[in-house]
């Protein structure tokens, strides 16, 4: 097997392997992006970032849940004029991409943020339209094709950098957003962000989070997200990273399977911050055993008619 076998060419970014930091799960701190790719990922996607700081929701803001978590966090971030400077530290010890996840109150905040990211050094943008759980910010404009490719136009208008859109699954038909984000411009989609929760307490008979509704991830997430990947695929010819309850190798297998290029992990991070090198390990014997060149080779195989 060629040396390289797990270094792919997504989207315009080269990476050493098919693994992504999930956005949401480490900090805003540039050491703690270099932990990850020290760990082994082919690239940091940041905890989103606004146009303003802030505080997001009071505690609680994660509950356990059977195999996954829910959370509703508010999107605290530092605003995007205190993180360049983040970003413009990361580029100097980062050997991986960095990409740099964006969220906004409308299309031009999308695209002033997105531009600021880009200018500071972001190899690519990941916008969040898709975040269940946040009141009054353009996190639902992820469910209407018509506001999504406002969006996606008008950041691509703003950048040169590779745009990737992160899709929700609260919808109905997943590949009609796909196809608003895809035919207004996006270079790559992301499927797919968390799925609307729950959790009440029997004894206090109230919802647990302060938010009372947060997004469901984790392994539970897998088999809903990995419909999501497959349906897109089916459809599109799209760069797809697969994100959704990816824990070892053979869940990111069956994401390449479906149809991804590349995987995000998140969840599993807070438990084996190694899970980077385990998976793409695992990837490796997988592509030897099936004796495939590289990643790209078995990417989309199960939908062989």
């Amino acid at each position: 097997m060629e040396s390289n076998a797990l270094s792919i060419d997504f989207a315009g970014l080269n990476l050493p392997n098919p693994t992504m930091l999930a956005s949401g799960i480490m900090g805003y701190s540039a050491e703690s992006f270099h932990r990850i790719a020290k760990s082994g990922a082919g690239a940091v996607v940041t905890k989103s970032v606004g146009s303003q700081p802030r505080t997001g929701y009071a505690n609680p803001t994660v509950v356990q849940a059977e195999s996954g978590i829910i959370n509703a966090m508010g999107l605290p971030n530092p605003g995007i004029d205190v993180f360049t400077e983040e970003i413009k530290f990361s580029k100097t010890i980062l050997r991986v991409p960095i990409i740099v996840s964006v969220f906004g109150y409308s299309a031009e905040d999308y695209a002033a943020v997105a531009k600021k990211a880009a200018d500071a050094g972001a190899d690519a943008v990941e916008l969040n339209v898709s975040c269940p759980h946040v009141k009054q910010t353009g996190a639902e404009i992820g469910q209407s094709p018509k506001l999504l490719a406002e969006i996606v136009q008008q950041v691509k208008a703003a950048i040169n950098k590779p745009l990737i859109v992160k899709l929700s699954p609260n919808v109905t038909d997943i590949t009609v957003l796909a196809q608003a984000a895809v035919e207004a411009g996006a270079d790559a989609l992301t499927a797919v962000n968390t799925l609307r929760a729950i959790a009440i307490d029997a004894e206090t008979q109230m919802p647990i989070l302060a938010n009372k509704k947060g997004g469901l991830s984790g392994a539970c997430m897998k088999p809903v997200a990995l419909r999501c990947v497959y349906d897109i695929a089916d459809q599109y010819e799209v760069p797809i990273i697969g994100c959704g309850g990816v824990s070892n190798w053979r869940d990111a297998v069956e994401f390449l399977l479906a149809g991804a290029s590349a995987v995000q992990i998140g969840t599993a991070v807070a438990d084996d911050i190694e899970v980077f090198q385990s998976i793409t390990k695992g990837v490796e014997n997988y592509l030897r055993k099936k004796n495939a060149r590289s990643v790209k080779d078995i990417v989309g195989l199960a939908h062989r008619k």
